[in-house]
C-alpha cells in the first residue's frame, strides 16, 4: 500500500519546510519518483508536489544568460522563442528529450536534480558552463553533478533555477538507445567568451568534461580537430546494449556531429 501524506505548496520557503523530513520527497514531473513508487523502492513519508510554485516557472533573458524556472517542462524550452534565438542547440536538446508525452511532464529541474546519466540537460548545463540556482545558493555546473544520481543538492534544498550563459556557438548530437530512446552516448559542445567546453553524458556514470576535445577546439574549431581524440573506456558504462569500447568510440562521432550542428 501507498502511505504518506501529500503536500502541494505555494512557495518555495514552504517546500523547503516540508522537506527539511529526511523521509519526505519532492515531485515535480514525476518520471522518476512515480515509478519508483511502483515497484515499490522507494517508501516516503511524504511527498512534496512542487507543481503549484509559480516562482520556480518560466523563461527569461537575463543580460547575457538565459534563466530558466526549474519546473519549466521540455516542450516549453524546445519551443521558446527566447531559447530558440539565444542558445538554439538547448531548444534542439529540448526537442529530442524522450517522446512527446515525456516532454510535456517532465521538468528542467528534475532531470538536472535527478542526474540520471543518460539524461540529457545535464550535458547543456555542464557544457554551457551554468549555474545552478536553489532555495539557498548559486552552484556552478562544474561544482554540481557529483557522480551517479548524486548531485551536490542537500535534503532541503531545492533547484529553482538554471542561468545558462548565452554561447557564440554550440551543439549537440547523441545516439539514443531506440527502444528507451535513453541517451548512449551524447555530447554538448559550446564556445562561449573565446572559452571551450564539451560534456559527455550518458557514457558514463556521470555526465562529464572531455579536457582533451576542449583542448583541440580551443586551438581549432572543427570536427577535424577531435578526430584525432580518443576517448578512454575506462569507467565508461557497458551493459547489454553497449560496451564500454562502443560507448568510448560514439563519444568521438558524436562529438564531430555536435560541432558540425554548432557551426
Amino acid at each position: 500500500m501507498y502511505d504518506f501524506a501529500y503536500h502541494k505548496p505555494a512557495t518555495v520557503a514552504d517546500a523547503v519546510k516540508l522537506l527539511a523530513d529526511p523521509d519526505a520527497k519532492a515531485i515535480s514531473g514525476g518520471h522518476t519518483l512515480i515509478p519508483a513508487l511502483k515497484h515499490r523502492l522507494n517508501k516516503p513519508s511524504a511527498v512534496v508536489d512542487l507543481s503549484g510554485i509559480a516562482e520556480m516557472k518560466g523563461i527569461k533573458r537575463v543580460g547575457n544568460a538565459i534563466v530558466i524556472g526549474a519546473l519549466t517542462r521540455h516542450a516549453e524550452v524546445a519551443t521558446s522563442a527566447e531559447v530558440k534565438a539565444a542558445i538554439p542547440a538547448l531548444a534542439y536538446l529540448a526537442s529530442h528529450i524522450g517522446d512527446v508525452q515525456v516532454r510535456n511532464r517532465g521538468t528542467l529541474g528534475g532531470s538536472v536534480s535527478n542526474n540520471d546519466p543518460a539524461a540529457d540537460y545535464p550535458a547543456a548545463v555542464l557544457g554551457l558552463g551554468a549555474t545552478i540556482h536553489t532555495s539557498k545558493r548559486k552552484i556552478a555546473a562544474d561544482d554540481f553533478f557529483q557522480g551517479m544520481f548524486t548531485t551536490a543538492l542537500e535534503q532541503d534544498e531545492i533547484l529553482t533555477a538554471i542561468e545558462f550563459p548565452i554561447p557564440e556557438k554550440a551543439g549537440y548530437a547523441k545516439m539514443k538507445n531506440p527502444a528507451s530512446r535513453y541517451v548512449m552516448a551524447g555530447v554538448f559542445v559550446a564556445k562561449t567568451g573565446g572559452a571551450v567546453r564539451v560534456a559527455v553524458n550518458g557514457a558514463g556514470p556521470c555526465v562529464f568534461r572531455q579536457a582533451d576535445m576542449e583542448k583541440a577546439l580551443a586551438a581549432n574549431w572543427s570536427a577535424d580537430a577531435v578526430a584525432g581524440v580518443k576517448q578512454s573506456a575506462d569507467g565508461l558504462n557497458g551493459d547489454i546494449h553497449g560496451s564500454a569500447e562502443y560507448r568510448a568510440h560514439l563519444v568521438g562521432v558524436m562529438a564531430k556531429r555536435a560541432i558540425a550542428a554548432a557551426g
